[in-house]
């Protein structure tokens, strides 16, 4: 069992001159995705929120984490405007409050917000109300979060070969072949 940001380092350099982006962003990375894994270990619900301009990745990346021809159990994440339809009513403080509610009853066991997209925009308002969100955020650094510019012309690229990390990512810690500690 390797550390995981050795192990991170060296999956980047498998993807060779694609993923060099990431290398010197690693040490951004690690943190967050440790924490996120941590809490898919404890049996959270990954509730998937993108501004507008990321819903593609939404969908493409619901459909990549549970494809059957992983060999690994069924992971639970799901789009919250699945869960929740009228999600384009959410303004104001009282109805993130409501909305925060039938979570919690909805999934005892806690869940982590895993929003991808601008800082300005009003579901980024629901994800940053909970310190354990998974953030990749557009154009602001925004503590606890990862920052990717939405004007880069490989933003898409970026974001498909971070879903490709963070999902082998995922199959070593379920295969114990990393582990967390001093990270």
């Amino acid at each position: 069992m390797q550390q995981f940001l050795k192990w991170t380092l060296e999956e980047i350099r498998k993807d060779g001159s694609m993923m060099s982006w990431m290398e010197e962003k690693r040490f951004e990375w690690v943190p967050l995705a440790a924490s996120m894994l941590k809490n898919l270990l404890d049996g959270h619900t990954f509730i998937v929120i993108t501004d507008d301009d990321r819903a593609w990745f939404s969908h493409y990346m619901l459909r990549a984490i549970n494809n059957h021809h992983k060999n690994r159990p069924i992971l639970p994440f799901i789009a919250l405007q699945t869960l929740y339809p009228n999600l384009y009513q959410v303004k104001t403080k009282e109805d993130i409050e409501l909305l925060e509610n039938m979570l919690s009853q909805a999934f005892p066991s806690g869940y982590t917000f895993f929003y991808v997209g601008k800082n300005s925009d009003v579901k980024m308002q629901i994800a940053k109300r909970k310190d354990d969100s998974f953030l990749w955020i557009m154009d602001e650094h925004v503590q606890n979060s990862f920052y990717l510019l939405s004007d880069d012309d490989s933003l898409d690229i970026k974001l498909i070969q971070l879903f490709r990390l963070l999902d082998k990512s995922i199959d070593a810690v379920l295969f114990a072949e990393v582990n967390f500690e001093n990270e």
